[in-house]
């Protein structure tokens, strides 16, 4: 028994072995200084709102602009909350006193009082009052300023107290309006839509994706260099690319280095380098305009 499960894995072994020498044979003939596969920046949508998708007018392949509205979520019950919180806060201010006519009473005491005193100061010089009425009247114009001052000051603390009020409720508002705004769904970059992940009239909830969308106008060709490549690269090199065409030959193109990694990493499996025997090597990014002949996931061939 153990006999047979050890031989196949003899024989498993010697084919890797041979697999892996002729992989190394090859790459000494291979002209190209390292390979890798093209990736884009890749945006995953989601909901900020919770609702049903009243409208979601996204398909895979669509081209979309920032700032463009895609659809939205039902808001309905935000927009009667909101309309509520205003119905409250015009009930609060409705109880908002109205300052001139409360203390228009007291304004035509004290014109009177005012009059009265200038009345008994003429008496007074005429000698047909006496000093004592003159000092009445002088306190009783004293007196009501004293009463409108009271009155002002009760009224201004009433007016300051239902503002206070208020304010909860329009920051409530403030925040319903946050949410009516989220419930936009609403394209923050430009791209291609790669993958769509919900329909209209689906729920929705806060943070379940929508849709993938990336920018293909221009590309990246993510590959690794070994250590000897490292001094002759530098960031806005320009570098030949090659990819396969349609009928067997190879396409050229002309991409930028954009990014050097400042630290090794072990060799992917996926990825062949000049010197396959290298086991730290560092990643690289080029970055090349797309026609649309370049897509994610594409092998890619480099020439430094």
């Amino acid at each position: 028994m153990n006999k047979v499960k050890i031989y196949p894995m003899l024989a498993r072994t010697f084919i890797i072995a041979a697999g892996v020498l002729a992989l190394s044979c090859k790459t000494k003939d291979n002209p190209y200084d390292a390979a890798g596969t093209f990736e884009a920046v890749e945006t995953i949508v989601s909901s900020e709102a919770t609702g049903t998708l009243k409208a979601f007018a996204v398909e895979e392949g669509q081209i979309l602009k920032p700032g463009q509205q895609i659809g939205y979520v039902d808001s309905v019950q935000l927009y009667l909350k909101k309309k509520q919180l205003q119905a409250q806060i015009r009930a609060v201010l409705a109880r908002t006193p109205n300052v001139s006519k409360q203390l228009s009473a007291l304004y035509a005491q004290l014109d009177h009082a005012r009059n009265e005193q200038q009345r008994v100061a003429r008496l007074l010089k005429s000698d047909a009052a006496t000093q004592k009425q003159y000092d009445d009247a002088t306190a009783q114009v004293a007196v009501i300023e004293r009463q409108i001052e009271g009155q002002q000051s009760t009224l201004a603390v009433t007016k300051n107290s239902i503002g206070e009020d208020v304010l909860p409720l329009q920051v409530q508002i403030e925040q319903l309006n946050d949410q009516l705004n989220r419930c936009r769904i609403i394209n923050p970059v430009s791209g291609t839509v790669l993958v769509k992940y919900a329909e209209p009239f689906e729920m929705a909830t806060t943070g379940k994706p929508l849709y993938k969308i990336a920018d293909l106008s221009t590309i990246i060709l993510r590959t690794y260099v070994t250590g000897d490549q490292l001094p002759a690269l530098k960031v806005d090199q320009s570098v030949k690319v090659f990819t396969d065409a349609a009928n067997g030959k190879s396409t050229t193109g002309e991409g930028k280095i954009e990014w050097i990694s400042d630290k090794a990493e072990f060799t992917p499996k996926t990825i062949q380098t000049k010197d396959e025997r290298a086991n730290l090597v560092y990643a690289v990014k080029i970055r090349m305009p797309n026609d649309g002949s370049l897509k994610i996931g594409m092998y890619g061939e480099v020439k430094f």
